[in-house]
């Protein structure tokens, strides 16, 4: 525990190493597991700093440096400030990218529908069958091993987990629940980037702009608006038109005379075959 006259000088050192980074985050960290947050730190150490704190001392060191003073009012009650000089982009896909898996615990609710696949199992029969059957699985033990007979859904999305099923899952190692470490808000270069622009990724915004893509080409077709992107396209149409035009109303030109042919030639031949009535 810190002394008041430590507090002080912590708080004006950490102040002050702030002028060291052009990117400063917050970074909430209520309910992370240790583990988790030791991983991240010790992954990232290399191109970011910590700085722990109560939430107090971190708004009294960012109160204290004018590039972050507008930045207190976004600490949570548990949080951490980072500092880095990395894209603010790859500092977060690097949070996300360590993800760890959690087991249920009771009353918790299901944040999807949570599956038990039929098959063979590594189970020992004994008191782990017991505990299966009272969560609803059908449980059979054939040739000496646990089978599951049927697929089920053990628990649907938004259901609340309860203790026989958070036994059986733990029972049968599955994690339905995932801890991941996210900025809430980074600063760089005087923007503020919030977790929800940071969340955006090459293959979301690829998807996204072929989406557009394809809309605004469509709507060009349609109203035959002319771009190197529609050119080809309408000149088709516009031929294709064309040519109808023509052999519908039979106009003897090059590139239509060889469909009246045709089709006066399959005219004659209906007509040759035609009987004539008795």
């Amino acid at each position: 525990m810190l002394n008041k006259s430590q507090k002080v000088k912590f708080v004006q050192d950490e102040a002050k190493s702030i002028d060291k980074f052009k990117v400063i985050g917050i970074v909430p960290i209520s309910g992370i597991p240790d583990r988790l947050l030791q991983a991240t730190k010790n992954k990232m150490k290399p191109n970011a700093k910590f700085i722990f704190g109560r939430k107090t001392i971190l708004k009294k060191i960012l109160e204290a440096n004018a590039k972050t003073k507008h930045m207190a009012g976004e600490l949570d009650n548990q949080s951490v400030i980072m500092l880095s000089n990395d894209d603010p982009f790859a500092i977060y896909k690097e949070f996300k990218a360590n993800v760890i898996k959690l087991e249920a615990k009771p009353n918790q609710i299901a944040p999807d529908d949570i599956n038990i696949e039929s098959g063979e199992t590594s189970i020992q029969p004994g008191q782990a069958v017991t505990e299966l059957k009272a969560a609803g699985i059908d449980v059979q033990i054939q040739k000496g091993k646990v089978v599951i007979a049927k697929d089920k859904t053990l628990v649907a999305k938004g259901q609340v987990i309860s203790l026989a099923v958070s036994k059986a899952l733990h029972t049968l190692g599955v994690m339905p629940f995932s801890a991941v470490i996210e900025p809430a808000v980074i600063f760089a270069d005087n923007i503020m980037f919030r977790k929800e622009v940071l969340g955006i990724n090459s293959e979301t915004v690829t998807k996204d702009i072929l989406v557009c893509f394809g809309s605004a080409l469509a709507l060009s077709l349609d109203r035959g608006y002319v771009n190197s992107y529609t050119v080809e396209k309408l000149l088709v149409k516009a031929y294709n038109n064309a040519l109808y035009l023509g052999v519908e109303a039979k106009v003897p030109d090059s590139g239509i005379i060889e469909k009246l042919l045709a089709n006066a030639s399959m005219q004659a031949t209906a007509l040759s075959e035609l009987k004539p009535s008795e």
